[in-house]
């Protein structure tokens, strides 16, 4: 792939002050009125947008939200000096970086939610376009990068004192991972699959014999396109039958990893234009729910994308239409077969976002071009929504847009107060922010989706118990109280569980949602409620880790509470 190396930066420019880290709070306010109807039809724009920081020193490339309800940032090391210093004497002293041997600059930042303020991380080692995920315990793991990165295991151990920083281990994989996908297993172990050149998986930690090895999968080598690839970053999904979906360029298989064999083959997307990097669409498992039947329904989404041929056009400076197409398919299907959906917005680089009430937000990216250094163009300022329970017809809506363009290396997280937290953009080399058509983006932005409207504040549950980080066991009864002030659709009450995604280059790894089914809802009076359900009974549907849980009631999310789940 004809991607530009990069070259040690000969003139970095000062633009602007470097932003102090600690600065002043963002506290969103919810006005309580009276309810006026339900939400937006599906023709409506909705949603609203709030600039958090105008700039947190560093492009947000990679972003996972931790159960401390902060957020870790990081681009990549090999650029130069960021804008963001790091704490007094204090620098990175790299021999193998190919941009500035010694940086007292931060590449990474651990941004608070709730005080709306961020502070310097240090990486030693290059992580440009690498994975992660999250173990068990709550700790991030990040894998691979680029130079003397590409095997290295980065841990990140979340703590409230503010002190935590990364760790590095050398040679924590075995092979070079470089635009990898990770996804957490029922075990808890990670399993790390693909990237440039490598057409095979491996698992971490090397706690077992098994995860000692390398493992070859033929299916990333025949999802290779010559030149271009198409099959990085694949989309990766834990099924209802503990194997695992693995979509590459424009077609999927069923893999049983453990066995290291191909369970069931899927067929191409109509059309056979690729979805993965760099023709990049993005891909979400949709939510799933009924989980105490016996046969419990899996499907996955997959919208936007680039053309095939795109690429190569883009590089001689000629930038096709982006894809306009979703298409979803139930991987549970005996002989299943995709659906194509038509976007109101053609888009590549988008990333999918699942909402607290089960609705997939996508928002970034462009509308035409692809990824890759300077290859996108025609920002798309504003997200849609897709209701994946409404009919065919009727499930997109489009929502109010930003000013901020999001192109190549952008991202996009759910927050617990219901927000998407939205940042990055760098399709360049290096920092570049004037003399070019999309400068490089430092900022963070929230989107707030319809529900959090003032209008719907009497339809709004509040969890009142159980607590924050609650520990709950598989297949468990669970009771949630809570409060509503306005009138009560009890049949229209369930209590759903994200799991947060790392996400990078417009794949949310590890995302997921479960709907809790209320079997039982309690009046107990003065506008308390109490709800009753079942947790998943199995690490295969919830893999073991900490989610967040909400109350939704008519589609309007509570706020969401931690829970860890083993």
């Amino acid at each position: 792939m004809s991607f530009p190396d990069p070259k040690p930066n000969q003139s970095t420019e000062e633009l602007n002050p470097r932003m102090k880290t600690s600065l002043i709070p963002f506290f969103p306010c919810f006005l309580l009125l009276f309810f006026t109807g339900p939400p937006a039809p599906a023709e409506s724009a909705g949603g609203s947008w709030n600039l958090l920081q105008p700039s947190i020193g560093i492009s947000a490339m990679h972003m996972q939200l931790l159960h401390n309800d902060r957020v870790i940032i990081f681009d990549r090391t090999d650029f130069g000096p960021s804008k963001l210093s790091l704490p007094a004497g204090t620098c990175r002293n790299d021999p193998n970086d190919t941009a500035l041997k010694i940086d007292c600059t931060a590449h990474s930042a651990e941004y608070d939610v709730v005080s709306n303020t961020f502070r310097p991380l240090m990486v030693q080692t290059d992580v440009w376009c690498s994975s992660g995920a999250v173990t068990p315990d709550g700790t991030l793991v990040q894998t691979g990068g680029f130079n003397d990165g590409e095997r290295r295991v980065r841990i990140f151990l979340p703590c409230s004192s503010g002190g935590c920083d990364w760790r590095e281990i050398e040679f924590g994989l075995n092979a070079r991972r470089w635009y990898a996908t990770n996804h957490i297993l029922p075990d808890g172990q990670v399993i790390v699959i693909g990237g440039r050149r490598q057409f095979n998986y491996e698992f971490y930690p090397k706690t077992s014999s098994l995860a000692k090895n390398l493992y070859s999968l033929p299916f990333l080598v025949q999802t290779n396109d010559p030149k271009v690839e198409n099959n990085l970053y694949p989309f990766v999904f834990l099924n209802v039958d503990g194997n695992l979906f693995v979509f590459a360029n424009n077609r999927a298989i069923l893999l049983d990893y453990v066995k290291n064999r191909v369970v069931k083959t899927y067929p191409t997307i109509p059309g056979g234009d690729p979805r993965c990097y760099p023709s990049t669409g993005s891909a979400v498992l949709l939510p799933l729910k009924n989980l105490q039947a016996k046969f419990i329904e899996a499907e996955v989404l997959i919208c936007g994308g680039a053309p095939r041929g795109s690429y190569t056009q883009a590089l001689s400076r000629k930038f096709l239409p982006a894809l306009k197409t979703c298409a979803r398919i139930k991987i549970t299907d005996p002989n299943p077969t995709w659906v194509l959906e038509d976007m109101p917005l053609a888009r590549v680089m988008g990333d999918m976002t699942l909402l607290p009430n089960g609705n997939v937000l996508i928002v970034n990216g462009g509308a035409s071009g692809t990824a890759g250094w300077e290859l996108g163009r025609d920002p798309v300022f504003s997200p849609v929504l897709y209701r994946p329970d409404n009919r065919i017809e009727s499930r997109f809506e489009t929502q109010n847009p930003s000013t901020i363009p999001r192109m190549y290396h952008s991202t996009a997280v759910l927050l617990r107060d219901g927000r998407v937290l939205v940042g990055g953009s760098n399709p360049h080399v290096y920092y570049n922010f004037t003399g070019v058509l999309f400068p490089t983006e430092l900022s963070l932005e929230a989107f707030s989706p319809s529900y959090l409207d003032p209008q719907f504040a009497n339809l709004r549950p509040r969890i009142v118990s159980p607590g924050s980080q609650t520990k709950l066991s598989y297949a468990q009864k669970l009771v949630v109280r809570f409060t509503v002030s306005g009138a009560l659709a009890q049949n229209l009450v369930s209590l759903t569980m994200v799991a947060p995604s790392f996400t990078t280059h417009s794949f949310s790894m590890s995302q997921r949602l479960l709907v809790l089914s209320a079997e039982k809802v309690t009046n107990l009076g003065k506008t308390t409620y109490q709800v009753e359900a079942t947790t998943p009974g199995s690490g295969i549907l919830a893999p073991s880790g900490y989610y967040l849980l909400f109350v939704v009631h008519q589609e309007i999310p509570s706020e969401g509470i931690w829970v860890q789940i083993k």
